[in-house]
């Protein structure tokens, strides 16, 4: 436990804000361009009102759960964070690689949020303030 303590401050000292364009571009990069069919915008949006591009932000829940990362990527289904009664785990990684600078691997398990049935829809922010809206101001000056 303490080993897992200090891996999450390390990874919080080392955390990334991202500035609008900046992330992206990374996005896009890293395929999230039209991905399961949402465009780039949908999910600059997302990560917007989730975390506002923060690689460190966190969320207790009241269900116990804890969303990381700057997709609040939620541990009862999706990451373990050993606090999580019955956590699921599905994107097989420990939610501490949630809150570091390398977001590979935070891209890679939002990938997999979004092949589950509720889709991008499976985070709250995006039903709230993205879904159906005009999105081209969240990727408007960036060059894409």
């Amino acid at each position: 436990m303490r080993s897992l303590v200090f891996f999450l401050l390390v990874a919080i000292a080392h955390a990334k804000v991202f500035d609008r364009c900046e992330w992206a571009r990374v996005l896009k990069a890293n395929g999230m361009d039209g991905y399961r069919g949402h465009s780039l915008a949908n999910w600059v949006c997302l990560t917007k009102w989730e975390s506002s591009y923060n690689t460190q932000a966190t969320n207790h829940n009241t269900d116990g759960s804890t969303d990381y990362g700057i997709f609040q990527i939620n541990s009862r289904y999706w990451c373990e964070d050993y606090t999580t009664p019955r956590g699921r785990n599905v994107c097989g990684i420990q939610c501490s690689e949630l809150l570091t600078n390398d977001v590979s691997i935070a891209i890679q398990c939002a990938k997999r949020v979004v092949r589950d049935p509720n889709g991008i829809g499976a985070w709250v922010a995006w039903r709230r303030h993205c879904e159906n809206r005009d999105l081209s101001s969240y990727v408007a000056g960036c060059g894409l």
